[in-house]
């Protein structure tokens, strides 16, 4: 039973953990990566399940320090998948928020680059946008007291502070675009920042999006925020 729990736990938690760098780096397809996550999760269980019946079983000839070890790598091909499917469920399945839904700011210096993405550059609206405003309705368009160069050269800060790979050639005025690669799988996903003049201060609009991907696990929510807190540290306001 040793072996097949070792060898289980192992199995189970590699197919959780390699689709990332395999889909980002070898040329995996997204739905072999998925599926093996899916089916790492029935690896790891069966693992757990494994390892409690030996220390029910066999207590007296449990080596501690290993199946600690191998509870740990089944708990992680269990866990880490559960825990998407939980997220998943949670939030709509979109993967495009804005904080301006009659108006988003358009990918320009972006466009180019997203040729060829499963998910378009256009903003789709609809039920898209019902959806958002039901799930995230303090995604909003933001008032600040600064000037307008004040809020750029402060987002522009914000962008790099944030890790995200700023794309400038054929950006419209007063538009900042840039790419944030998430870690784990690489995926690309876009913002665009558009600021706009509004007497003495400036509206700030943001806009996330997925390049691939139906539900986006409420990342580009996450992001907008994460987005819009630096933005007020770079201003100051913390």
């Amino acid at each position: 039973m040793k072996v097949l729990i070792a060898l289980a736990s192992i199995v189970g938690f590699l197919m959780v953990v390699l689709p990332g760098p395999l889909y980002q780096f070898a040329g995996v397809s997204l739905g072999t990566a998925f599926t093996s996550l899916r089916f790492g999760v029935y690896v790891g269980g069966a693992a757990l399940i494994l390892i409690i019946l030996q220390v029910l079983i066999n207590r007296k000839s449990v080596s501690w320090g290993s199946t600690f070890i191998y509870a740990a790598m089944a708990l992680v091909a269990v866990g880490m998948p559960v825990s998407m499917m939980s997220k998943a469920s949670a939030v709509p399945p979109i993967h495009d928020i804005t904080t301006d839904v009659t108006n988003p700011p358009e990918f320009v210096a972006i466009a180019p680059l997203r040729e060829g993405a499963p998910n378009p550059v256009s903003y789709e609206g609809g039920d898209v946008t019902k959806q958002q405003l039901e799930a995230y309705p303090e995604i909003k368009t933001q008032l600040l007291p600064q000037s307008i160069n004040e809020v750029y050269i402060a987002a522009e800060r914000a962008i790099d502070a944030l890790g995200w790979e700023r794309v400038t050639e054929g950006a419209l005025p007063n538009t900042l675009e840039a790419t944030d690669t998430t870690t784990w799988f690489g995926f690309k996903d876009d913002v665009v920042v558009r600021l706009t003049i509004q007497n003495d201060d400036t509206l700030v609009d943001v806009r996330s999006k997925s390049r691939v991907g139906k539900s986006d696990l409420g990342k580009n929510a996450q992001r907008i925020d994460a987005f819009l807190f630096e933005l007020r540290n770079q201003l100051g306001y913390h």
